[in-house]
């Protein structure tokens, strides 16, 4: 309820920031149809009819709705891949600002990394995946859509993401969805701020999702390192930049 009644209408009326009116008009607000949309659903709806059953291995707070290790692939497609809403939203960020070395903390079947990949066929996305079975599953997703830019990098983020950090250049951008707890959001923040462009996008998936994640995602918010935000209530966008001199936050419908 404090969501809605705090937020701002997405067509950026009252909005004062430059930086942000234009992110409302040029990327939240833009209907075209990109032509990666349709086989990307399209791929959506196969793994939603897969009938396949893996064992699946939960490194975060694990699913609300799955509590069984065993799980069909059609299931975690259902309860897991985020919405078409918001991964056409992440295309276009990207698509707009064009990063370079992308971080996806959370592979799950790949839908949301093929849209990040697609978006510019000039950046390498290396995302991250905790499960072996579902990494596999994303592999084919890759290959199904022919996509070349994508490095996947498989095992325990806590194990995985020093050495992925210590060969990669400053990151342009990230989204975080891989573990829905306090204190490991905060702890991949912190790192991510230690390697980030001066003008790094960092996304983090489901704020709201728990008390938890809200708590999480207020220290990222007050934290100093950080002038713009923006929470579009499932995802919440930090903007990193030197030519932000004040911090703001936004509360926008999306």
């Amino acid at each position: 309820m404090h969501y809605l009644l705090t937020a701002e209408n997405s067509k950026g009326h009252g909005v004062h920031s430059p930086f942000v009116f234009d992110f409302i008009k040029n990327v939240l607000r833009d209907k075209k149809k990109y032509s990666i949309y349709k086989p990307i659903e399209k791929l959506r709806e196969k793994l939603k009819t897969d009938k396949r059953v893996i064992e699946v291995k939960d490194f975060g707070a694990g699913s609300t709705v799955m509590k069984s290790n065993t799980r069909k692939v059609k299931d975690i497609a259902e309860s897991s891949l985020k919405p078409k809403k918001y991964a056409q939203l992440l295309f276009r960020i990207v698509n707009y600002y064009q990063p370079k070395y992308v971080i996806e903390l959370g592979t799950s079947l790949g839908i949301t990394t093929a849209y990040l990949a697609s978006a510019n066929p000039q950046a390498t996305i290396y995302t991250c995946e905790g499960d072996i079975s579902i990494a596999g599953i994303a592999s084919n997703t890759f290959k199904e859509l022919s996509l070349k830019n994508i490095e996947l990098v498989q095992g325990d983020f806590a194990a995985t993401l020093p050495g992925l950090f210590s060969t990669l250049p400053a990151t342009d951008f990230a989204f975080i969805d891989g573990n829905h707890k306090k204190e490991p959001t905060i702890q991949y923040f912190k790192q991510l701020l230690e390697h980030a462009a001066p003008a790094a996008i960092l996304i983090f998936d489901d704020i709201h999702w728990s008390r938890e994640m809200e708590e999480a995602w207020e220290y990222i918010q007050q934290h100093n390192a950080v002038t713009l935000s923006i929470d579009l209530f499932f995802i919440g966008l930090v903007f990193l930049s030197p030519d932000f001199k004040v911090k703001q936050h936004f509360t926008i419908r999306f």
